[in-house]
């Protein structure tokens, strides 16, 4: 169970000042009857001590939630002379049993109805009502009082894990905003990678090629540099497309997405071919694999390609894909070590955003040295 004073809320001025016209109306009830038979017997001293044990009550019961038991036993004491302390008396019962532990309601239970007997036996009545009417009416005062601490205290524990709970709610939906921003900026990075490491790559290859070409005449010069023109701007298409990855307002479906798939994989073979790669492209695929199988199997083939042409260009790059349904896709690139050091400049983490790729797919891949040769390999579930 909760500690009671977790959830215990903090008493204000009005809750202070009703509190105490509630004190006054329950004492103001219990008065009626003895004040007026005191006066009549010419006891009118009894009730100034009557006053004065009540107004002790009353300074007392304001420490209830800090010692609630001996803030009860007192005010039940005082409550056993004096008529004006009921009001503490109950409102302490009342502030006990919201903390809803049992042993210290049924103890405090058990002292009202005691204290409410000495009562009936010490002040003046004009009634003789049974023994048995008295004490089941004292039994069921106490259980009442207790009963409604309890569901106070209840419904304040209930408000209390409602507020925890939304705090908590709205904490956990700022975490996962934030991490989806997170993962859409790493989504987006690593999509501007993909696309334009390789249009950029082209773009260095012509350039650098035309810079070395001294016998070129003005017009294979302009065509050129032309064809240049015409990668720099497909890299500026591909980059707009993946900056473009807005979602519609009214339906929040993604409006824009380059998503490359295996059907694409020959048109870029075909591309870095047309560009200048050499490449020896053997699809041995039974069948189209799974969409979201075949976008990272494309990756995978254009960031080879894409490493080809920095690290070893002008050397035969060997792709090869094979694979079934049962058994996965495999897709193998192997390339000779370059010599010269590439003309882009690259942060190296281009296979590690492959891999992880691959891995969130459900594959592996590894890359390294065999030999003279330079190799990624990659395997995929034909389901991920």
């Amino acid at each position: 169970m909760t500690d009671p004073t977790e959830y215990q809320p903090p008493v204000g001025t009005w809750g202070r000042t009703w509190r105490v016209l509630l004190m006054l109306l329950i004492s103001g009830l219990v008065v009626i009857e003895p004040y007026p038979l005191l006066v009549e017997r010419g006891h009118g001293w009894w009730i100034a001590v009557d006053l004065l044990l009540g107004l002790v009550g009353f300074v007392v019961v304001h420490f209830r939630r800090r010692r609630p038991m001996l803030v009860v036993v007192v005010t039940i004491a005082l409550a056993c002379v004096s008529s004006f302390a009921a009001g503490p008396s109950v409102l302490a019962l009342v502030s006990l049993a919201t903390r809803r532990v049992y042993w210290e309601i049924a103890v405090a239970s058990v002292l009202s109805v005691v204290g409410a007997e000495i009562y009936f036996r010490v002040a003046p009545s004009t009634g003789s009502s049974p023994m048995w009417l008295n004490f089941t009416a004292n039994v069921a005062a106490a259980g009442a009082i207790a009963a409604w601490g309890m569901y106070i205290g209840s419904r304040r524990e209930l408000l209390w894990t409602l507020r925890q709970r939304a705090e908590r709610a709205e904490g956990e939906q700022d975490l996962r905003l934030a991490k989806a921003r997170v993962d859409e900026r790493s989504r987006i990075a690593r999509e501007m990678h993909d696309v334009l490491a390789h249009r950029i790559s082209q773009v260095s290859m012509h350039a650098g090629a035309l810079s070395y070409r001294t016998d070129l005449d003005a017009d294979a010069l302009r065509e050129g540099i032309g064809e240049v023109q015409v990668r720099a701007n497909e890299a500026l298409d591909d980059l707009r497309g993946v900056l473009g990855v807005l979602r519609d307002p009214a339906t929040g479906e993604v409006t824009h997405r380059p998503q490359p798939t295996y059907e694409d994989i020959d048109a870029l073979v075909a591309e870095a071919t047309e560009a200048g790669a050499r490449i020896a492209f053997d699809d041995e695929l039974e069948e189209a694999p799974p969409t979201s199988v075949g976008r990272a199997l494309y990756r995978v083939v254009q960031e080879g390609i894409t490493n080809a042409q920095k690290h070893a260009p002008g050397a035969l790059l060997s792709i090869c894909l094979r694979g079934a349904p049962e058994d996965g896709v495999e897709v193998r690139l192997r390339n000779p070590y370059g010599f010269s050091t590439p003309g882009v400049p690259g942060a190296g983490l281009g296979l590690v955003g492959l891999t992880e790729r691959v891995d969130l797919a459900g594959g592996h891949l590894t890359h390294g040295r065999d030999g003279d040769a330079f190799v990624v390999h990659a395997w995929l579930p034909w389901a991920p």
